[in-house]
């Protein structure tokens, strides 16, 4: 039987500015999110456009109490969200930070403790300040050290006493794929060297350490972690070429874990930039800093895995992966391209585990796929969503399986937990939560909320501490 610990902490996460909505309320300044309309991978605009959904999400900002009530009724016990920079700072190069922002977490924190859930924060989820990016380039310039690191005390200072855990960026390692969400970088990617770009990697990471250091002098009982995109790799075929190309993808997600675990550039980075002409202007001390101040846990994501060869050319690329690969022809895919591999959840719990010996933690996982709503037996709306109960059914056991394995693992958090805009598409209808929002791709929609199905399965999986997980068939 599968054995999670007592202490499981089990629950579901969102991003600000995926759900909040009120772009422009109460000081908010712009992100660059308001200026993504249609997803990750495409241009910006210079405004922000009325068929953005994610100006308004699912008006999480006026509704917090109603969701957070629902997010209870599950036994979450823990609650991952992320601060909106630009409420808290909306140009990002202030001095003083904007009270009404502020306010609005102090509520929310709040709402949250009354039940029992602790809030697991993300200081920074792709929501970079647009005037950072437009002024500054975003993270290429060095300044933005200084202006991230007063927003993480501000933040700090304020919730020192309703908030332990923390992270610090989201899936830090996208910003190679994906500069202008992941790294504020308004430079078109198509235009922007690798100097410039590894610089941006430098500054996120310096500015990284540079919070985990302030949120330790403000309460050493912080528990503060990175954050990155798990993807294991495998080789298309046992060609040891293959198989080197299956490595060299996973080195470029290691090299940040790597940093943030153990503080300093691993060989295999300055290699890369060695051979590719990349000199690091590194200021005074940073090495340091990012020595000294490492994290506590690791988090991570997991959607899918890639495979990789090293001649591409001849297999098919996966479809709606930001990280790029290969189809694994052993693997059935979502209705986005995503290839399911559960098992793969346990490889890189194993390989994270076996690397660095530090907790690891869940942040994100689920299944994005279309639901309609339909009345059940009784005449409520509702989604019969047993896609999604098999999906996560089969990746909980194997995290169990990886616990069994000897993974150190503080908890699980199921992304979407309530249906938001997706971040790699910008729409509803590419759903995740175990909550169903009344709202469409064409922003039409009550934004009334409804039980799914896979709503009373996790309640009963949590209220097992996932003894109700059924071995895959």
């Amino acid at each position: 039987m599968i054995v999670f610990p007592e202490n499981f902490l089990w629950g579901g996460a969102t991003a600000a500015n995926q759900y909040e909505g009120a772009y422009n309320e109460d000081g908010k300044g712009l992100s660059v999110q308001d200026v993504m309309p249609n997803g990750i991978m495409t241009p910006r605009t210079e405004e922000p456009t009325e068929d953005n959904l994610k100006l308004k999400g699912i008006d999480f900002y006026h509704r917090y109490k109603d969701d957070v009530k629902l997010f209870a009724e599950m036994g979450f016990k823990v609650y991952r969200t992320s601060i909106a920079w630009s409420r808290i700072f909306p140009k990002g190069d202030e001095t003083e930070p904007n009270e009404a922002g502020l306010q609005f977490y102090d509520d929310l924190f709040d709402e949250l403790l009354k039940y029992g859930i602790e809030p697991l924060v993300t200081l920074s989820h792709y929501e970079t300040p647009l005037h950072l990016a437009e002024a500054y380039d975003g993270w290429t310039n060095h300044q933005l050290i200084e202006f991230y690191g007063r927003y993480s005390r501000t933040v700090f200072e304020r919730y020192k006493d309703k908030v332990k855990y923390w992270l610090t960026f989201n899936e830090i390692n996208s910003i190679f794929n994906a500069p202008l969400m992941s790294g504020g970088i308004n430079t078109p990617k198509e235009e922007l060297s690798q100097q410039d770009l590894w610089q941006a990697v430098h500054h996120e990471l310096v500015a990284s350490a540079l919070a985990t250091k302030i949120g330790k002098e403000i309460n050493p009982d912080f528990q503060i972690g990175c954050m990155v995109l798990a993807m294991p790799a495998y080789p298309m075929t046992p060609n040891p070429k293959d198989v080197l190309a299956a490595r060299h993808f996973e080195n470029e997600n290691y090299l940040f874990s790597d940093i943030h675990v153990r503080g300093e550039y691993p060989g295999y980075a300055k290699r890369y930039m060695r051979e590719h002409g990349i000199e690091l202007a590194i200021a005074d001390g940073e090495l340091e800093l990012m020595k000294e101040h490492t994290v506590d846990f690791i988090s991570f994501s997991y959607y899918m895995s890639t495979t990789q060869a090293h001649n591409p050319e001849g297999y098919s690329s996966g479809e709606g992966n930001i990280m790029g690969g290969l189809i694994n022809p052993h693997l059935d895919a979502s209705e986005w391209g995503w290839q399911i591999d559960p098992i793969g959840l346990r490889i890189v719990l194993n390989d994270f585990w076996n690397r660095y010996q530090k907790p690891l933690f869940i942040v994100e996982n689920g299944l994005g796929a279309k639901d309609e709503l339909v009345e059940d037996e009784n005449g409520n709306l509702t989604v019969m969503d047993q896609y999604r109960i098999d999906y996560m059914n089969d990746h909980l056991y194997q995290v169990g399986e990886a616990i069994a394995d000897g993974v150190e693992l503080m908890g699980y958090t199921s992304w979407g937990c309530i249906d938001l805009v997706s971040a790699s598409t910008a729409q509803m209808s590419k759903r995740y939560g175990f909550i169903y929002v009344d709202r469409n791709d064409d922003g039409s929609g009550s934004l009334e909320r409804y039980k799914k199905q896979s709503f009373g399965w996790y309640k009963d999986v949590i209220a097992t501490n996932g003894a109700s997980l059924k071995a895959p068939k």
